[in-house]
């Protein structure tokens, strides 16, 4: 497989017309979400089409994937046309702040591999730049976008570093947008978390604390990341 496509175990992932190509955190959160009997899923900034196509494959929701960027978008539809779930997927090119403030669809999930170098200095690359800075999306648009389109009983999962996401849990509580469910990512269990992956819904309760090692010290994937993803790589060295 080239650096131009990614096979996983029923979709393709074609990514040359998309800035950012596959990569483990998409591949970890959609893994980690549990659709349920989700009727209808929400992708913002989707990129590829990651998240919807696994999202895709075990439920039986119809999908709305949004993005901003005009290549993604492109990237997205050719692969969801491409899937065997093309029927129940609905791509669309604008800004997610357009798109919550027009739309009178309600969600059941709402997910997002999001934006979040709002620090660091930024690439070149205007494509690059879009997907992995809050320019275009700010936290606190994106919490008041997501309150606006999740169904009562909804629930909204992302990931984030741990630093961005803390400030995110903050942020969202604040908000009326209540943290529930977090996995924190450690690459060793030596390491500090690198990753943590939240689910989120509009009622205050409890929070369920976990964690996962991606590699054993011997740089092997672990056993439960291989359990986590195995819906999904075809082999995972």
């Amino acid at each position: 497989m080239s650096e131009s496509s990614f096979r996983f175990r029923h979709f393709t992932i074609h990514q040359d017309k998309c800035a950012m190509k596959v990569g483990t955190d998409a591949v970890l959160l959609g893994s980690w979400i549990q659709p349920g009997h989700s009727r209808r899923i929400l992708d913002i900034g989707t990129g590829t089409g990651i998240l919807a196509l696994m999202l895709a494959q075990k439920s039986t929701a119809l999908i709305d994937a949004i993005d901003i960027d005009a290549g993604a978008f492109t990237q997205a539809r050719e692969n969801a046309r491409s899937s065997p779930w093309f029927n129940r997927m609905h791509i669309t090119n604008e800004p997610f702040q357009q798109f919550a403030a027009a739309t009178t669809e309600r969600y059941d999930l709402v997910v997002t591999n999001p934006p979040y170098f709002h620090e660091a200095s930024k690439p070149a690359e205007e494509a690059r730049v879009q997907a992995r800075h809050t320019d275009l999306l700010p936290f606190d648009e994106l919490i008041d976008g997501v309150k606006k389109v999740l169904l009562p009983q909804g629930r909204f999962c992302m990931i984030l570093p741990l630093k961005e996401g803390m400030e995110f849990m903050d942020l969202a509580q604040h908000k009326g947008l209540f943290c529930h469910h977090l996995l924190r990512v450690k690459t060793r269990a030596d390491k500090p978390a690198k990753r943590i992956l939240m689910e989120f819904d509009l009622h205050y309760g409890l929070i369920r604390d976990e964690e996962i090692i991606m590699r054993e010290e011997d740089t092997s994937y672990s056993k439960e990341y291989a359990a986590l993803t195995s819906e999904y790589y075809i082999d995972l060295k």
